[in-house]
């Protein structure tokens, strides 16, 4: 246990920071502050001793020294049970301090300005608060470090219920707490620095990353019943799926919010009235229409086998006749949109198990990179954001392609795109009419994508995510009506299957990018 008698307060974010003060000088508690800190203390009508009074020595540097001193660090890190400690501290006039609450320069904030100079940035690089923390939490037996205003209220009360005395326990989880902020600022500044200063940020990725993630919420498992599970949001912000909304249905599970991340990943790329159904992170159906509800009922159409149990997704509010066309679906998962109005979300809610998910699309979070976690590390790359437009595109065949056809091949582009390989979709309009994905091998793509469109696929549009290795691939095609074939080219075999297609009478266009997803 710890009686705390004199506080160290020296804090940059002061929300709060009246009132936990007022609370410990009515504990009878003596206060040493700083700066602005000691001066927003005063005008409070609280009674502070400046740390430059304290120490002997005026701040100086513009403010970059004040806490470096040994009176500061010896009143910190001494240890109470060695008397040899104790008695260095009375011959050099030292007293001991009891608690530290220090919180950091706004680094982070600061960087997040557009355009901010490397000189701002370093200027708000905290070093004397970071040293305070460390000191504080290295000694947390003897000294109480708080970094978080949010701690404030339960310090007092445990304060107020114990005589002026904190548990051992207590005094472990803020050290615990603060050796964590200091270990994100570092990071946070460290990243920044990296990505600023380094020699060839076009072509080189970093030498080390650092990553942090906080929970979000405990998931009833994990992929499976015997997997322990949880959801982690990026560390710094809240943006993307951990600043989604639930308004209905069950508790996410670990799988839901995997296949909605994928269904994100989609709507993300159009701007159109877009509807998809995912299933196991691959698009069971997707279409673009000018109303949503025509949108949903060709997508739910493209195949309605797979959609059972699927994730709807929406980029833009869900209306009556939407939910209306959902309700007569059977059993799915999940709705996600930007929003849902009052009567589609009324209809909707009597689904008790169906999870409605409002998430802002606008505010993703713009992430530069893509991690793959494998045993002993990960692999780390750039985000696939290539876009492609129509001047890119490469006709190879004899036969040109229409107008319709080169916009229903760029839409399938952006579908294909987030299908799992080997991928493969056919395209009618603005709308998928199969779909095949995460197969060995392409001929059982484009066999399965033929097989789900069904009657559909005559007049169709195939979009390939690679390259087509093989002529078997273009009499399958031609066999089941498909008119054009958009893939990246590339194989060896490009000649044999660019005459296949002109002996078939296809159109086939090249677009010299390849959008493999593993």
């Amino acid at each position: 246990m710890l009686k705390v008698k004199r506080a160290l307060i020296s804090v940059s974010d002061k929300s709060g920071i009246v009132k936990f003060a007022q609370g410990l000088s009515a504990l009878g508690v003596e206060i040493l502050s700083t700066g602005g800190t000691a001066s927003k203390l005063k005008e409070s009508g609280i009674n502070v001793i400046e740390v430059s009074d304290y120490t002997g020595f005026p701040e100086m540097l513009d403010g970059r020294v004040k806490t470096l001193h040994p009176k500061i660090h010896g009143g910190l890190l001494a240890l109470r049970e060695k008397p040899e400690h104790i008695q260095k501290l009375k011959e050099h006039g030292i007293g001991l301090i009891d608690m530290a609450v220090v919180n950091l320069y706004p680094f982070e904030n600061v960087i997040q300005k557009k355009k901010v100079s490397l000189e701002e940035a370093i200027e708000n690089i905290d070093i004397g608060g970071p040293a305070m923390l460390r000191s504080a939490a290295k000694n947390f037996k003897n000294v109480a470090v708080i970094c978080n205003p949010a701690k404030y209220q339960n310090i007092l009360d445990e304060l107020n219920n114990n005589n002026g005395l904190l548990s051992d326990s207590v005094l472990y989880n803020l050290a615990l707490e603060a050796f964590s902020h200091t270990a994100r600022y570092d990071g946070i500044i460290s990243g920044f620095l990296s990505k600023r200063t380094g020699a060839d940020e076009f072509s080189q990725l970093p030498k080390e990353i650092q990553l942090k993630f906080v929970k979000v919420q405990d998931l009833r498992y994990g992929e499976n019943p015997h997997q322990k599970g949880a959801f982690y949001r990026d560390d710094p912000g809240q943006k993307g799926l951990a600043n989604l909304k639930q308004l209905g249905g069950k508790e996410l599970s670990f799988n839901n919010i995997l296949d909605l991340n994928a269904a994100v990943d989609f709507l993300k790329c159009f701007a159109e009235p877009l509807a998809l159904i995912i299933k196991h992170n691959n698009p069971t159906g997707i279409s673009q229409d000018a109303s949503l509800e025509k949108a949903y009922k060709s997508a739910f159409a493209c195949d309605p086998l797979s959609a059972f149990g699927g994730i709807i997704g929406f980029n833009r509010k869900v209306d009556l006749k939407t939910a209306q066309a959902i309700s007569k679906s059977g059993f799915m998962e999940c709705v996600i949109a930007p929003s849902f109005d009052g009567e589609a979300l009324s209809l909707l809610s009597e689904k008790k198990n169906l999870r409605l998910i409002e998430l802002d699309l606008s505010v993703l979070p713009e992430t530069d990179y893509d991690l793959k976690r494998i045993n002993g590390g990960i692999l780390f790359q750039d985000r696939d954001d290539l876009i492609l437009a129509e001047k890119d595109l490469k006709v190879v065949s004899k036969k040109k392609p229409t107008k319709q056809q080169l916009a229903s091949m760029m839409f399938g582009w952006k579908v294909v795109k987030n299908v799992k390989s080997n991928a493969v979709v056919m395209i009618k309009g603005t709308k998928a009419v199969g779909i095949g994905c995460g197969q060995t091998s392409r001929v059982d793509s484009v066999k399965s994508a033929i097989l789900k469109a069904g009657e559909n696929a005559k007049g169709a549009i195939l979009v390939s995510e690679a390259f087509i290795p093989k002529t078997d691939n273009i009499q399958s095609a031609a066999k089941a009506g498909i008119k054009a074939i958009m893939q990246s080219g590339g194989s060896i075999a490009d000649g044999e299957v660019i005459k296949a297609a002109d002996k078939a009478k296809i159109c086939m266009v090249f677009t010299g990018v390849r959008h493999f997803k593993h």
